[in-house]
């Protein structure tokens, strides 16, 4: 099999346990395939692939690992419902779920493969895997993309320092050789300086729990002197009780600029339209919500939020889902300051309430998982923020897929 300078680096290393810290798109997945695929020609071995959830291993690996395997015709037996391939030799390989810790238990594992190891619990390893590695002196192949440095890849990355049975590597997106140096400069200009950092360059970067880092009360906060816009976009966020909106000034060079908010306590939709209306009585009014609102009925009578916003004449524009929580975070945060150092989003004094939310909103202690439950709960409008941010400008990835790999390997 062909493989890049990295990859093949990875390959020739016999180390028990091996990290790959990897940018996005630098070929992890399909070095994690050609691995399993060489442990599983050694007759009666169980090789394991196991990502965070059992959906995302299927959309992963599964079927780019089914394609190669039927070629060289060596599946004896395709369990599509259990991710297990039975091969000729009696070797299986099966795709699991960290999520699904106890379906993880009992069983003897010759070749692991734990892939996006940030989001994986390290007790998942410790504590389930590690032990169903003991009898058989299984080997272990790590890898991901960094997330902060208190995090189970950074540990197991590190582990190589004290321990001669791992070996650990790194690989930016460029040194993977499967993205262009102009998509990475387009990636420069995308996303901000610490997603940069951390996706492209594979660097391990800490910005403590702050979740909009590159808010700064210097930089992004300043006086809007315009009049206000004829056409007026709003960020909305809907709770039972809870209304809160965000109006921006969309300018001619995509920059976001906050002018006034609205919070609305013990309220509804309905209420939130006529104050809107007070406030603005003649202008165009684009509003920006939670897809969810499409379903959601926060609104006296029970109709939807959004069939309420488009009775009242407002254009409503929201996608069919969510976007990932961590893409929406990664947009907003490079709208207010991108990997070049450009600011595009900007907040008036006038928007109090939103300002200290934005500055203030933070991570779970020790998770990525955003505080919704705190004392004053600040993600209704960053949620606001995050809802415009994403439709106007998403994080969008359109690298250019890597080519499916085949092996010459002889059938059995």
């Amino acid at each position: 099999m062909p493989l890049s300078a990295v990859q093949a680096k990875v390959a020739k290393s016999d180390a028990r346990f091996r990290t790959c810290v990897f940018g996005r798109r630098a070929g992890k997945t399909t070095l994690a395939i050609r691995e399993m695929i060489k442990f599983a020609s050694n007759p009666n071995s169980n090789i394991w692939y196991v990502s965070p959830s059992y959906r995302m291993s299927k959309e992963i690996v599964w079927h780019k690992l089914c394609d190669i395997l039927l070629d060289l015709r060596w599946v004896a037996k395709k369990n599509e419902s259990d991710l297990t391939l039975y091969l000729k030799n009696g070797s299986q390989i099966s795709l699991k779920g960290s999520d699904n810790r106890d379906s993880l238990r009992g069983r003897k594992i010759d070749f692991l493969v734990l892939d996006e190891v940030a989001d994986i619990n390290r007790s998942v390893f410790f504590e389930v895997l590690r032990p169903a590695l003991a009898d058989s002196r299984g080997h272990a192949l790590f890898a991901g993309t960094p997330k902060g440095l208190g995090n189970f890849l950074k540990d197991l990355y590190d582990k190589s320092l004290v321990d001669e049975n791992w070996e650990s590597f790194h690989a930016t997106t460029l040194e993977g050789g499967f993205v262009s140096e102009e998509e990475i400069e387009e990636a420069k200009h995308i996303l901000d300086t610490r997603t940069f950092a951390q996706e492209m360059l594979a660097d391990f970067v800490e910005s403590g729990q702050k979740i909009f880092y590159n808010f700064d009360l210097d930089h992004s906060v300043q006086p809007y002197e315009n009049d206000i816009p004829r056409t007026i976009h709003i960020g909305h966020d809907f709770n039972v009780g809870f209304m809160t909106a965000v109006m921006f000034d969309v300018q001619a060079d995509g920059t976001l600029w906050a002018f006034d908010e609205i919070v609305l306590t013990s309220s509804n939709t309905d209420e939130m339209v006529k104050e809107i209306k007070n406030r603005f009585p003649t202008n165009k009014i684009v509003c920006y919500p939670d897809p969810s609102a499409k379903a959601q009925k926060s609104s006296a009578g029970g109709r939807t939020d959004i069939s309420i916003l488009q009775n009242a004449g407002f254009i409503v524009k929201a996608p069919n889902r969510h976007n990932p929580v961590r893409d929406t975070i990664n947009a907003t945060n490079s709208m207010l300051k991108n990997a070049g150092g450009v600011r595009r989003m900007y907040f008036d004094p006038k928007c109090r309430q939103t300002i200290t939310s934005m500055d203030r909103w933070q991570y779970k202690e020790g998770s990525m998982i955003p505080e919704k439950d705190g004392a004053v709960d600040h993600s209704h409008l960053c949620d606001c923020v995050r809802y415009i941010t994403d439709y106007l400008n998403p994080i969008r990835k359109h690298f250019e897929p890597q080519p499916l790999k085949r092996w010459g390997h002889q059938t059995f």
